[in-house]
């Protein structure tokens, strides 16, 4: 059964940081893609960045967390990471990450197999 575990949500102040964690188990994803998604009260799921496979390409990320989110991956682990820098108060959300059994860089929700429960993110102004 596979199982994806985030952690390292919380509250902190606008211009903050806060590093969420997924922990895959069950399966290995290390030749696959694995993302993160948002969603914030009354508003639809928003893709937040993704990173594929060892040498798949670079993360991709939205436009609206560019310069300020950085996606990365331990494979040993199984685990990836998003380092969330400069945060505001919009970036307020639940944050869930979701992976792929194989190497496509997409934002698309919909072509995710497996998801976390999620992690709660509150900035505050």
């Amino acid at each position: 059964q596979v199982q994806l575990v985030e952690s390292g949500g919380g509250l902190v102040q606008a211009g903050g940081s806060l590093r969420l964690s997924c922990a895959a188990s069950g399966r290995t994803f290390s030749s696959g893609t694995m993302g993160w998604f948002r969603q914030a009260p009354g508003k639809e799921r928003e893709f937040v960045g993704t990173i594929a496979g060892s040498g798949s390409g670079s993360p991709r990320y939205a436009d609206s967390v560019k310069g300020r989110f950085t996606i990365s991956r331990d494979n040993a682990k199984n685990t990836v990471y998003l380092q969330m820098n400069s945060l505001k108060p919009e970036d307020t959300a639940v944050y869930s990450c979701a992976a792929i059994g194989r190497a496509i860089v997409t934002s698309s929700s919909a072509l995710y197999t497996y998801w976390g429960q999620g992690t709660q993110v509150t900035v505050s102004s």
